[in-house]
C-alpha cells in the first residue's frame, strides 16, 4: 500500500446465510485513492464480501473505516461514516427520473460534498441528456451509470462496486473503468468485485483472489496469472 492511510481494513470477517457459512476469515485492506480489485468465480464469496461490509449479512470479526468499528453497526450508521455501495442489481427507483434519483443519493442535511449534479453530469454524458426520464426507460448501461452516480451524490470515502460491467457492451465497460479511475484521482478509494481481467489489469492498484470463501491471492496485477494458474479464475 506504500504507506497510503487506511480507509477500510478488515480481519478475520466470517459471514453466513443461516447456517450456511460463505467467508472463512477474510483479510482485507484499502488504502486512500486506492483502487482494489476482487477476482474470483462464482460463488467464490466476493458478493457476500460486499454484503457482510455493508452489515447485509450475519458476520463475526472485524470491519473498520477510518479505524471506527463497524461491525454491529446498522446499514445507515456505515453510510454515514464513508461507505458507498453499488450492488450488481442496480437498484435504481424505476420510477423516478434520473435527476431525482440523483437527488436521492445525497447524504440528508449535506450541502458542500465533493460531487455535484454537474459532476455526474459530466463524467456521464448520457445521464445529462436524460436526466428527465425515468429510470426505468434507461438502457442497462444507463441504469448501471445511474447507480453509480447516485452512490457517489453521497460523498463516500470508499465505494464498493459489485460486478459494474456485467452485460455491458466493450465501450460502456470501458467507460465505467474510466469513472473508477477518475474518482481514484478525486480520492475516492475503490473496492472493485469484477471478473472480467482486462478491467482489473487496467486499473487496479492492487487485486484479492478469493476462492471458497478465503482470500487465496493478494497483490498487484502484474502477479495475476499465478492466480489464474492455480485455477482461481478464468483465464
Amino acid at each position: 500500500m506504500d504507506g497510503k492511510k487506511l480507509v477500510l481494513e478488515i480481519t478475520g470477517l466470517q459471514a453466513w446465510y443461516g447456517k450456511s457459512q460463505v467467508l472463512h476469515g477474510v483479510d482485507c485492506r484499502v488504502g486512500a485513492g486506492e483502487i482494489v480489485a476482487v477476482l474470483g468465480r462464482n460463488g467464490a464469496g466476493r458478493s457476500t464480501l460486499a454484503r457482510a461490509i455493508m452489515g447485509w449479512v450475519q458476520s463475526t470479526g472485524s470491519v473498520r473505516v477510518h479505524g471506527q468499528e463497524m461491525l454491529g453497526q446498522p446499514v445507515h450508521a456505515r453510510a454515514r461514516a464513508g461507505l458507498g455501495y453499488v450492488p450488481e442489481s442496480r437498484d435504481v427507483f424505476p420510477g423516478l427520473s434520473v435527476q431525482h434519483n440523483l437527488a436521492l443519493g445525497e447524504k440528508p442535511g449535506q450541502r458542500h460534498g465533493r460531487w455535484t449534479f454537474a459532476d455526474m453530469y459530466r463524467l456521464f454524458p448520457q445521464l445529462a441528456v436524460r436526466r428527465d426520464a425515468r429510470a426505468g426507460v434507461l438502457s442497462g448501461g444507463e441504469q448501471q451509470m445511474l447507480a453509480l452516480a447516485r452512490a457517489l451524490m453521497g460523498d463516500p470515502h470508499l465505494l464498493i462496486v459489485d460486478e459494474p460491467t456485467e452485460g455491458l457492451a466493450p465501450q460502456l465497460v470501458a467507460q465505467v473503468a474510466d469513472f473508477l479511475v477518475a474518482l481514484r484521482g478525486r480520492g475516492v478509494s475503490v473496492l472493485l468485485i469484477e471478473q472480467k481481467l482486462p478491467v482489473a489489469l487496467r486499473i487496479a492498484d492492487r487485486c484479492l483472489v478469493m476462492g471458497h470463501g478465503r482470500v487465496v491471492f493478494g497483490g498487484v496485477p502484474a502477479d495475476l496469472p499465478a492466480a489464474t494458474m492455480a485455477g482461481f479464475l478464468t483465464p
